[in-house]
Protein backbone atom coordinates (compact mmCIF):
# COMPACT_ATOMS: atom_id res chain seq x y z
CA UNK A 1 0.00 0.00 0.00
CA UNK A 2 1.30 3.58 -1.28
CA UNK A 3 2.73 5.38 1.89
CA UNK A 4 1.54 9.44 1.89
CA UNK A 5 4.24 11.41 2.51
CA UNK A 6 3.46 15.08 2.96
CA UNK A 7 3.98 18.03 0.70
CA UNK A 8 4.96 20.56 2.76
CA UNK A 9 7.58 17.64 4.69
CA UNK A 10 8.85 17.23 1.35
CA UNK A 11 9.76 21.02 0.70
CA UNK A 12 10.91 22.02 3.97
CA UNK A 13 13.18 18.77 3.06
CA UNK A 14 14.64 20.15 0.01
CA UNK A 15 14.92 23.92 1.44
CA UNK A 16 17.27 22.64 4.68
CA UNK A 17 19.05 20.58 2.72
CA UNK A 18 20.19 23.63 0.30
CA UNK A 19 20.48 25.95 3.00
CA UNK A 20 22.00 23.55 5.85
CA UNK A 21 19.67 25.85 8.49
CA UNK A 22 16.40 25.10 9.56
CA UNK A 23 15.73 28.70 10.11
CA UNK A 24 16.25 29.89 6.91
CA UNK A 25 14.75 26.90 5.11
CA UNK A 26 11.64 28.36 7.34
CA UNK A 27 12.65 32.24 5.96
CA UNK A 28 11.97 31.33 2.15
CA UNK A 29 8.91 29.01 2.74
CA UNK A 30 7.26 32.06 5.36
CA UNK A 31 7.46 29.39 8.34
CA UNK A 32 8.90 29.39 11.62
CA UNK A 33 12.33 26.89 12.59
CA UNK A 34 10.05 25.16 14.52
CA UNK A 35 7.61 24.85 11.86
CA UNK A 36 10.49 23.03 9.43
CA UNK A 37 11.89 21.22 12.55
CA UNK A 38 8.20 19.44 12.85
CA UNK A 39 7.91 19.01 9.19
CA UNK A 40 11.45 16.84 8.68
CA UNK A 41 10.93 14.87 12.12
CA UNK A 42 7.92 13.80 10.20
CA UNK A 43 9.65 12.90 7.45
CA UNK A 44 12.02 11.13 9.09
CA UNK A 45 9.76 9.08 11.29
CA UNK A 46 7.61 7.86 8.19
CA UNK A 47 11.17 7.23 6.78
CA UNK A 48 12.16 5.29 9.74
CA UNK A 49 15.71 6.86 9.48
CA UNK A 50 17.33 10.38 11.03
CA UNK A 51 17.68 13.02 8.02
CA UNK A 52 20.14 15.66 9.49
CA UNK A 53 22.75 15.69 12.27
CA UNK A 54 23.49 18.82 13.97
CA UNK A 55 27.00 20.36 13.91
CA UNK A 56 27.37 23.53 15.41
CA UNK A 57 24.77 25.68 13.94
CA UNK A 58 24.65 23.72 11.24
CA UNK A 59 22.25 20.88 10.30
CA UNK A 60 24.00 18.60 7.96
CA UNK A 61 21.68 16.24 5.70
CA UNK A 62 22.52 12.50 5.65
CA UNK A 63 23.16 10.76 2.00
CA UNK A 64 19.49 9.75 2.76
CA UNK A 65 18.68 13.29 2.71
CA UNK A 66 20.48 14.39 -0.38
CA UNK A 67 19.15 12.16 -2.52
CA UNK A 68 15.55 12.68 -1.45
CA UNK A 69 16.21 16.17 -1.87
CA UNK A 70 17.79 15.93 -5.49
CA UNK A 71 14.33 14.11 -6.05
CA UNK A 72 12.00 16.74 -4.60
CA UNK A 73 13.70 19.66 -6.66
CA UNK A 74 13.48 17.63 -9.90
CA UNK A 75 9.24 16.96 -9.28
CA UNK A 76 9.34 20.58 -8.70
CA UNK A 77 10.50 21.58 -12.29
CA UNK A 78 8.43 18.65 -13.40
CA UNK A 79 5.28 20.00 -11.44
CA UNK A 80 5.93 23.60 -12.25
CA UNK A 81 6.05 22.64 -15.63
CA UNK A 82 3.43 20.45 -15.45
CA UNK A 83 1.08 23.46 -14.28
CA UNK A 84 2.34 26.05 -16.37
CA UNK A 85 1.56 23.86 -19.42
CA UNK A 86 -1.92 23.03 -18.20
CA UNK A 87 -2.51 27.26 -17.51
CA UNK A 88 -1.20 27.35 -21.62
CA UNK A 89 -3.91 24.63 -22.61
CA UNK A 90 -6.87 26.52 -20.42
CA UNK A 91 -5.76 29.42 -22.47
CA UNK A 92 -6.36 28.18 -25.90
CA UNK A 93 -10.32 27.00 -24.57
CA UNK A 94 -12.83 29.60 -25.55
CA UNK A 95 -14.07 31.31 -22.69
CA UNK A 96 -18.06 31.07 -23.05
CA UNK A 97 -20.08 33.50 -22.42
CA UNK A 98 -23.77 32.73 -21.71
CA UNK A 99 -26.19 36.28 -22.19
CA UNK A 100 -29.73 37.26 -22.57
CA UNK A 101 -29.98 38.14 -26.44
CA UNK A 102 -31.17 42.07 -25.56
CA UNK A 103 -28.07 42.47 -23.95
CA UNK A 104 -25.76 41.16 -26.40
CA UNK A 105 -27.38 43.48 -28.91
CA UNK A 106 -27.55 46.12 -26.85
CA UNK A 107 -24.74 45.98 -24.78
CA UNK A 108 -22.26 43.61 -26.03
CA UNK A 109 -22.02 43.82 -29.56
CA UNK A 110 -20.83 47.08 -29.78
CA UNK A 111 -17.87 46.36 -27.28
CA UNK A 112 -17.14 43.00 -29.29
CA UNK A 113 -13.85 45.09 -30.61
CA UNK A 114 -12.34 46.39 -27.62
CA UNK A 115 -13.69 42.70 -25.17
CA UNK A 116 -11.37 40.62 -27.81
CA UNK A 117 -8.56 42.63 -26.80
CA UNK A 118 -9.31 41.21 -23.22
CA UNK A 119 -10.33 38.24 -24.50
CA UNK A 120 -9.54 36.76 -27.48
CA UNK A 121 -11.50 33.33 -27.75
CA UNK A 122 -14.66 34.51 -25.97
CA UNK A 123 -17.41 31.95 -27.28
CA UNK A 124 -21.02 34.19 -26.86
CA UNK A 125 -24.21 31.82 -26.43
CA UNK A 126 -27.12 33.58 -26.48
CA UNK A 127 -29.56 32.08 -24.18
CA UNK A 128 -32.69 34.21 -22.11
CA UNK A 129 -32.27 31.17 -19.94
CA UNK A 130 -30.66 30.38 -17.11
CA UNK A 131 -27.58 29.10 -18.04
CA UNK A 132 -25.94 26.08 -16.03
CA UNK A 133 -22.26 27.07 -15.08
CA UNK A 134 -21.50 23.21 -13.51
CA UNK A 135 -22.82 21.22 -16.66
CA UNK A 136 -24.05 23.32 -19.53
CA UNK A 137 -19.99 24.12 -20.32
CA UNK A 138 -20.83 27.64 -19.40
CA UNK A 139 -17.68 30.00 -17.84
CA UNK A 140 -19.59 33.35 -17.41
CA UNK A 141 -22.68 34.18 -17.21
CA UNK A 142 -24.73 37.92 -17.04
CA UNK A 143 -27.86 37.23 -15.41
CA UNK A 144 -30.61 39.82 -14.68
CA UNK A 145 -32.25 39.41 -11.18
CA UNK A 146 -31.11 39.92 -7.88
CA UNK A 147 -29.27 37.34 -6.74
CA UNK A 148 -26.72 36.02 -5.32
CA UNK A 149 -26.80 32.51 -6.87
CA UNK A 150 -26.05 29.41 -4.83
CA UNK A 151 -22.23 28.21 -4.95
CA UNK A 152 -21.74 31.08 -7.63
CA UNK A 153 -19.66 34.83 -7.22
CA UNK A 154 -21.48 37.40 -8.56
CA UNK A 155 -21.05 41.37 -9.43
CA UNK A 156 -23.62 43.72 -10.39
CA UNK A 157 -22.58 45.51 -13.11
CA UNK A 158 -25.62 48.06 -13.28
CA UNK A 159 -29.05 48.73 -12.79
CA UNK A 160 -31.07 50.40 -15.28
CA UNK A 161 -34.24 52.64 -14.66
CA UNK A 162 -36.95 52.69 -16.74
CA UNK A 163 -39.24 55.43 -18.69
CA UNK A 164 -41.70 55.86 -21.64
CA UNK A 165 -40.29 55.98 -24.78
CA UNK A 166 -41.79 56.05 -28.25
CA UNK A 167 -41.21 57.81 -31.97
CA UNK A 168 -41.17 61.60 -32.67
CA UNK A 169 -44.13 60.51 -35.26
CA UNK A 170 -46.26 58.54 -32.81
CA UNK A 171 -45.34 61.32 -29.86
CA UNK A 172 -47.27 63.67 -32.92
CA UNK A 173 -50.16 61.98 -33.47
CA UNK A 174 -50.93 61.01 -29.94
CA UNK A 175 -49.48 64.35 -27.99
CA UNK A 176 -48.72 63.32 -24.61
CA UNK A 177 -48.70 66.10 -22.18
CA UNK A 178 -49.35 64.23 -18.97
CA UNK A 179 -48.95 60.87 -17.59
CA UNK A 180 -52.25 60.28 -17.32
CA UNK A 181 -52.82 60.56 -21.33
CA UNK A 182 -50.72 57.43 -21.18
CA UNK A 183 -53.95 55.91 -20.25
CA UNK A 184 -55.24 56.61 -24.15
CA UNK A 185 -52.49 55.29 -26.23
CA UNK A 186 -51.10 51.93 -26.98
CA UNK A 187 -48.80 50.70 -24.81
CA UNK A 188 -46.18 48.45 -25.16
CA UNK A 189 -45.52 45.68 -22.73
CA UNK A 190 -42.83 43.49 -21.50
CA UNK A 191 -43.22 40.19 -19.85
CA UNK A 192 -40.43 40.61 -17.10
CA UNK A 193 -41.45 44.45 -16.40
CA UNK A 194 -45.02 45.76 -15.75
CA UNK A 195 -46.08 49.45 -16.37
CA UNK A 196 -47.11 49.37 -13.01
CA UNK A 197 -43.91 49.65 -11.57
CA UNK A 198 -43.55 53.24 -13.86
CA UNK A 199 -47.31 54.18 -12.85
CA UNK A 200 -47.23 53.81 -8.96
CA UNK A 201 -43.99 55.77 -9.23
CA UNK A 202 -45.82 58.66 -10.49
CA UNK A 203 -48.26 58.38 -7.80
CA UNK A 204 -50.88 57.28 -10.15
CA UNK A 205 -53.02 53.72 -10.92
CA UNK A 206 -52.35 51.39 -13.74
CA UNK A 207 -54.30 52.20 -16.61
CA UNK A 208 -56.17 49.25 -18.19
CA UNK A 209 -54.05 50.13 -21.28
CA UNK A 210 -51.46 48.94 -19.58
CA UNK A 211 -53.09 45.29 -18.93
CA UNK A 212 -54.04 44.47 -22.59
CA UNK A 213 -52.06 44.85 -25.92
CA UNK A 214 -48.81 44.04 -27.41
CA UNK A 215 -46.55 42.30 -25.00
CA UNK A 216 -42.64 41.20 -25.71
CA UNK A 217 -40.08 38.91 -23.85
CA UNK A 218 -37.09 40.91 -25.94
CA UNK A 219 -36.24 44.40 -24.74
CA UNK A 220 -34.77 45.00 -28.18
CA UNK A 221 -37.47 43.90 -30.26
CA UNK A 222 -40.22 46.04 -28.07
CA UNK A 223 -37.82 49.56 -28.48
CA UNK A 224 -37.71 48.79 -32.21
CA UNK A 225 -41.19 48.12 -32.43
CA UNK A 226 -41.73 51.58 -30.40
CA UNK A 227 -38.76 52.89 -32.96
CA UNK A 228 -41.28 52.32 -36.22
CA UNK A 229 -44.62 53.83 -34.16
CA UNK A 230 -46.66 51.30 -32.82
CA UNK A 231 -46.85 52.44 -29.35
CA UNK A 232 -45.24 53.74 -26.32
CA UNK A 233 -42.84 51.33 -24.31
CA UNK A 234 -41.75 51.30 -20.92
CA UNK A 235 -37.85 50.75 -22.23
CA UNK A 236 -34.57 50.58 -20.30
CA UNK A 237 -33.02 53.89 -20.57
CA UNK A 238 -29.39 52.03 -20.98
CA UNK A 239 -30.52 50.22 -23.16
CA UNK A 240 -32.67 52.72 -25.66
CA UNK A 241 -29.74 54.89 -25.42
CA UNK A 242 -28.44 55.13 -28.87
CA UNK A 243 -31.99 55.60 -30.12
CA UNK A 244 -32.35 58.36 -27.60
CA UNK A 245 -29.57 60.19 -28.39
CA UNK A 246 -30.18 59.57 -32.39
CA UNK A 247 -33.57 60.78 -31.84
CA UNK A 248 -35.66 57.63 -33.38
CA UNK A 249 -36.74 57.44 -29.42
CA UNK A 250 -37.96 60.47 -27.15
CA UNK A 251 -38.87 60.96 -23.71
CA UNK A 252 -42.35 62.57 -23.48
CA UNK A 253 -41.74 62.52 -19.98
CA UNK A 254 -39.07 63.47 -17.47
CA UNK A 255 -40.27 60.80 -15.14
CA UNK A 256 -38.63 57.46 -14.19
CA UNK A 257 -38.01 54.66 -12.17
CA UNK A 258 -35.08 52.15 -11.13
CA UNK A 259 -35.62 48.56 -12.37
CA UNK A 260 -35.59 46.59 -9.00
CA UNK A 261 -33.61 44.21 -10.50
CA UNK A 262 -30.16 44.10 -12.08
CA UNK A 263 -27.54 42.94 -14.55
CA UNK A 264 -24.85 40.66 -12.59
CA UNK A 265 -21.61 39.09 -13.74
CA UNK A 266 -21.75 35.65 -12.65
CA UNK A 267 -18.43 32.83 -12.43
CA UNK A 268 -17.64 29.96 -10.56
CA UNK A 269 -14.58 30.99 -8.11
CA UNK A 270 -13.27 26.99 -8.87
CA UNK A 271 -13.16 27.83 -12.54
CA UNK A 272 -9.53 26.98 -13.99
CA UNK A 273 -10.00 29.87 -16.63
CA UNK A 274 -10.56 32.29 -13.36
CA UNK A 275 -8.00 34.83 -14.47
CA UNK A 276 -9.20 35.18 -17.34
CA UNK A 277 -12.49 35.37 -16.23
CA UNK A 278 -11.47 38.39 -13.91
CA UNK A 279 -9.78 40.00 -16.40
CA UNK A 280 -13.48 40.11 -18.10
CA UNK A 281 -14.90 41.30 -15.22
CA UNK A 282 -12.67 43.87 -14.32
CA UNK A 283 -13.17 45.28 -18.01
CA UNK A 284 -17.05 45.42 -17.76
CA UNK A 285 -17.04 46.70 -14.36
CA UNK A 286 -15.32 49.87 -15.35
CA UNK A 287 -16.97 50.17 -18.67
CA UNK A 288 -20.58 49.95 -17.20
CA UNK A 289 -19.41 52.50 -14.74
CA UNK A 290 -19.54 55.19 -17.61
CA UNK A 291 -21.82 53.42 -19.74
CA UNK A 292 -24.80 53.75 -17.86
Amino acid sequence: MATHVPYNSLRALEAAVRHRSYSRAGRELNVTHGAVSQQIRRLEDELGQTLFIRLGNDMNPTPAAEELAKAVAKSTVLLTNAIEDARFQASLCPLVISIGSSFARRWLAPRMAAISKIEPSLEVRTDDGLANLRSDGVDVAIRFGIGPWTGLESRQIFQDSLAPVCSPAFLERHPLEKPEDLANVPLLRHTGIPWRLWFEAQGLPTPPAALRGLRFDDTSFMLDAAAQGVGVALGRIGFAKDELAAGTLVRPFAGEVDIPTAHHFVWRADSHKLARIEALRDWMLADSATAF
